[in-house]
């Protein structure tokens, strides 16, 4: 085997490596979005079987650590798929002699040019805040509303609010809507 067909090799097992964590990333990011559905159903029935509103404040917490995995995931899957559409297939499609208009790893720009990408993109976006950011604000409002509280509810629920904020805020910023073009064929 020539160092060519080495390399070939090297940067077949990269992209196998790199799809199988970029599987593993999306079906965690995806069981993210039922877990924060099961985490506020779990706290909303504490919450009324206790009678103590106070414990909703556990619900923004759960939103914020949910919704910053799912972000976190979320992210390196489209960043896995970044480097193999602009380094990964480049690079070997150099090393692959009489292919030239060969595409290499072709689906990682072909699922990219659906005429309902950006369509999908917005209800994406949506589909996250509401489910990582909705239920705890709304959360925070039903506590806010059931007033007075003491200093330290108060302290610890506008912390929340601001965090829910932040992510939001990067929720939106990651979903790259600016980048996304519509497509057509």
């Amino acid at each position: 085997m020539d160092t060519s067909e080495q390399a070939v090799t090297v940067l077949l097992s990269e992209y196998d490596a790199l799809k199988a964590e970029q599987r593993s990333r999306i079906g965690t990011r995806d069981q993210l979005l039922y877990a924060m559905l099961t985490a506020a159903a779990a706290i909303a029935a504490v919450t009324a079987t206790a009678g103590r509103l106070e414990l909703l404040l556990v619900l923004p917490l759960a939103g914020l650590v949910l919704g910053w995995t799912h972000l976190h995931n979320d992210h390196l899957i489209t960043e896995i798929g970044r480097y193999v559409r602009d380094r990964l297939g480049p690079r070997l499609h150099g090393l692959v002699d009489g292919v030239s208009d060969l595409p290499m790893f072709e689906w990682e720009t072909e699922h990219r040019t659906d005429r309902r990408r950006i369509s999908r993109r917005w209800l994406q976006l949506a589909v996250n805040l509401a489910s990582f950011c909705l239920p705890p604000l709304a959360a925070l409002i039903v506590v806010w509303a059931a007033g007075p509280h003491a200093p330290a509810v108060l302290a610890l629920s506008t912390l929340e609010a601001s965090a829910l904020a932040v992510l939001a805020f990067q929720i939106t910023r990651y979903a790259e809507l600016a980048s996304v073009r519509q497509v057509t064929r």
